[in-house]
């Protein structure tokens, strides 16, 4: 194969043992679930905020527990909190300075700046009222060394006294990755603005509340099954006070409550007081956005527990009081499948989607653990199952992947029998390599499993290397090859704005006009384009191929698509040596083209990764293979990835 030719032309230390590979075309060991490989969103490193969410302006309805953060104000400006929207009240009035050389207005900075592209139309909007004054909105070069700070301007007339919603569109013709929003009030009188709102005109779809258009096509690339909201711990909550709510999320967009993000505090050395949650991006556009991408929706909920990272058990929410919890959870099916004649059906319909959203799976808290746990979790699975047994639920197995909490919320799940349990590992390089049989002696009896946060960190080497993500490359064949118990998985946290984040390593990291997809990202999409729809069995030496010390550190796993009536086989070779080896089949029905596709994942340094100045240093290639009687003979080189394609006729 050219690929691996020309990687190992200056490599002589070729394995001398050819390692033989069997896969068992005739042996079906499980079809593949349709969730298999999924996204698990969190905001946390501003991935709604100043990330997916494509609104510019932060705190644009002054709601923050600081209510000017984020703005510079300048002569005579006055914070009001008796605005038209009842959730928030609070806005700003513009009076014109006492010198008629003097103005007044105010400027936000965005997040980070505010990205804007050339030729591009943004779409400004704000809730005003007046009598006839005048405003003049500019978007700035904050940093400008030149003539002029203004990049485009246009003037609005505020022409009611009642408030009114009002829009113009801005049109840079320079490119700026920072540019700052300012408002100008231009006449005499006062006028009031709130909810003051800037995003692009080209967002996905082209929705006005949307989102980040580029962003989301990195999504819908990965082919995800399952996609898993909106968290994660901001799901629970420091306190009662910011525990998400997904009622608040919903309905007119202005009238959303701000809400305080778990993430700006928690880590003193990533510090971000102005992290907060608009809930512009909401649990409706949660679900329009699993539909677009073709996901089923997996929101989880809130089980009446504080995060208990934060809180003892003696400080958390009354068991007495888990009806209001169990409640928002029937709600919720409502909302998402509930004819329009239902209360919250009706909503959804109000919003644009008369349609159910067909939820099918729902999470009853994110990483919980102890009796307190699943004594609620009881509660939610009684009245669930009573009232709506078609849904599957998904409960915790604890932030750790092994142990005795771990055991017994198994075991507590296996009783209570929820369908799945999530099960969480961010683990080191170590951990992943010694990983390759762990669902291979799971009980198929009880619930299955979903592995809904994983990520490989090397110690002291927490960052989207090449190794990371080969690592998880060779675990994720054990998923494969165990497809009748793994049922989902999300690779996690997704997003990272590169000027915001606060946890390392990220699936896919941006800044304001750029997106660069990591090492990790494309082991992901490999994995979910190659699913294919029933797992076989795949031997070397009459053993699974695992990585296991005679193994020569190879792992593999092979799946057949029955749509495409093609045979996929992913191998790993871990080790620091090229390894030679042959991919036979056996039991096939129908012999194979002469020759077949092969995508090799590879870097020579270990430590290298994508970067936003260098997106594209490890990226799959593609190239052919030869097939000659029913096999393969390739030559893997040293720390690689590669997955065949092969047809049958």
């Amino acid at each position: 194969m050219a690929i691996v030719l020309s990687l190992l032309a200056a490599n002589s230390s070729f394995m001398a043992k050819e390692n033989v590979m069997t896969v068992h075309a005739n042996k079906i060991i499980s079809d593949v679930s349709p969730t298999m490989y999924g996204l698990f969103f969190e905001d946390i490193n501003f991935g709604a905020d100043g990330g997916l969410y494509a609104e510019l302006v932060k705190n644009r309805s002054f709601e923050f527990t600081q209510n000017l953060m984020g703005w510079n104000i300048f002569g005579n400006v006055t914070l009001m909190n008796d605005g038209p929207f009842n959730r928030n009240p609070h806005y700003v009035r513009l009076g014109k300075s006492a010198h008629p050389h003097k103005h007044s207005g105010i400027e936000n900075e965005g997040f980070f700046g505010m990205g804007l592209k050339a030729g591009n139309e943004y779409r400004f909007s704000v809730w005003a009222r007046g009598k006839g004054q005048r405003i003049r909105v500019e978007l700035i070069d904050n940093d400008s060394m030149g003539e002029t700070q203004v990049i485009t301007s246009k003037k609005l007339e505020i022409s009611s006294d009642d408030w009114k919603k009002y829009q113009i569109i801005l049109k840079p013709e320079v490119e700026e990755k920072k540019a700052h929003l300012r408002i100008f009030l231009e006449t005499e009188g006062n006028v009031d603005l709130e909810h003051v709102s800037l995003f692009p005109v080209d967002t996905w779809k082209n929705r006005e509340n949307g989102l980040r258009k580029d962003l989301v096509q990195a999504l819908a690339d990965l082919s995800p099954d399952v996609f898993r909201f909106p968290g994660g711990c901001i799901v629970e909550g420091t306190d009662m006070g910011n525990r998400y709510q997904w009622k608040e999320t919903v309905g007119q967009v202005e009238n959303r409550p701000t809400n305080e993000n778990r993430w700006h505090y928690t880590f003193p050395h990533r510090f971000f007081p102005d992290y907060f949650q608009s809930y512009g991006l909401g649990f409706y556009e949660y679900f329009q956005l699993s539909e677009d991408i073709g996901a089923e929706p997996l929101p989880i909920l809130n089980c009446g527990l504080l995060c208990q990272y934060q809180n003892n058990d003696d400080c958390q929410i009354p068991a007495d009081s888990l009806d209001l919890f169990v409640q928002d959870a029937l709600d919720l099916i409502e909302f998402a499948n509930g004819d329009i004649n239902t209360k919250w059906g009706k909503l959804r319909a109000e919003m644009g989607h008369p349609e159910p959203f067909n939820l099918k799976y729902l999470g009853i808290g994110n990483e919980q653990w102890g009796q307190i746990y699943v004594d609620r979790l009881k509660v939610f699975v009684d009245v669930i199952r009573k009232q709506h047994p078609e849904i599957k639920i998904v409960g915790s197995s604890g932030p750790y992947p092994e142990g005795e909490e771990f055991e017994y919320l198994w075991k507590g799940m296996k009783e209570l029998k929820v369908d799945l349990v999530d099960e969480h590992f961010y683990r080191p390089d170590n951990w992943f390599i010694s990983q390759g049989k762990r669902y291979d002696n799971y009980d198929r009896k009880g619930p299955k499993v979903f592995a809904g946060e994983y990520a490989c960190h090397v110690p002291g080497k927490k960052w989207n290397h090449f190794r990371a993500a080969l690592l998880e490359a060779a675990f994720m064949t054990g998923l494969e090859r165990n497809a009748d118990m793994v049922r989902m998985a999300t690779y996690a946290p997704l997003l990272a704005h590169i000027d915001g984040w606060q946890w390392r390593p990220d699936l896919i990291w941006f800044d304001n006009l750029s997106v660069m997809k990591t090492c990790s990202y494309y082991v992901q999409q490999l994995y979910a384009t190659n699913k294919g729809t029933h797992s076989l069995k795949l031997t070397m030496d009459g053993n699974v191929v695992c990585g296991d010390k005679e193994q020569n550190g190879l792992f593999a796993s092979a799946v057949w698509d029955e749509n495409n009536k093609t045979y996929i086989v992913k191998v790993v070779n871990t080790s620091e040596n090229a390894q030679d080896i042959k991919i036979d089949f056996k039991g096939l029905k129908k012999k194979l083209q002469t020759k077949g596709e092969c995508i090799l994942l590879h870097s020579e340094k270990m430590e290298a990764e994508n970067t936003l100045e260098n997106p594209n240093l490890i990226v799959p290639k593609k190239a052919d293979v030869m097939v000659e009687k029913n096999a393969i003979n390739d030559i893997l080189p040293p720390m690689s990835f590669m997955v065949y394609k092969l047809t049958a006729i």
